[in-house]
C-alpha cells in the first residue's frame, strides 16, 4: 500500500500516461501536478519516482533533453491498474466504516431493549 505521497506522484504519473504504456515527462510537469501545500521539489519526486519504481510500478529512466532532465516512464502491470486498485481500496474502506457504524447502531438498539426487558 502506497503512502500519501507516493499515491500523490503515482496519480500524476498515470495521468501524465494517459492510457499509454509509456510517457516522457519531465520532473517539473510531475511537480505540477502535484498539491502546492506539500512543497514538493524535483529531488523529493525523483526520490519518490524511484521507490515507485521499485515497488515495481513502473521502469524509469533518465536522460537529457536540450539541458532538461526528463524521464521515460514505461508501466507495469501495477501501474496499469492503478486506479483500479486505488478505487478498490476506497471500496473497502467505505464498507469498514459502514460496517462499523452499522454495528454500533445494532449494539445501541439491543442496549435499549434489553434496558427496556430488564427494567
Amino acid at each position: 500500500m502506497l503512502n500519501k505521497q507516493e499515491n500523490e506522484v503515482m496519480s500524476a504519473v498515470y495521468d501524465m500516461c494517459d492510457g499509454k504504456d509509456s510517457c516522457l515527462v519531465s520532473p517539473m510537469e510531475i511537480v505540477s501536478l502535484l498539491p502546492a501545500k506539500r512543497k514538493y521539489t524535483p529531488q523529493k519526486v525523483e526520490q519518490i519516482l524511484r521507490s515507485l519504481e521499485l515497488d515495481d510500478y513502473f521502469d524509469l529512466i533518465a536522460s537529457d533533453r536540450k539541458g532538461e532532465k526528463m524521464y521515460v516512464i514505461t508501466l507495469h502491470p501495477n501501474g496499469v491498474a492503478y486506479k483500479r486498485t486505488a478505487l478498490q481500496v476506497r471500496r473497502n474502506v467505505t464498507f469498514k466504516i459502514v460496517l462499523s457504524v452499522a454495528g454500533a447502531v445494532i449494539t445501541f438498539v439491543v442496549g435499549i431493549l434489553l434496558k427496556m426487558i430488564f427494567s
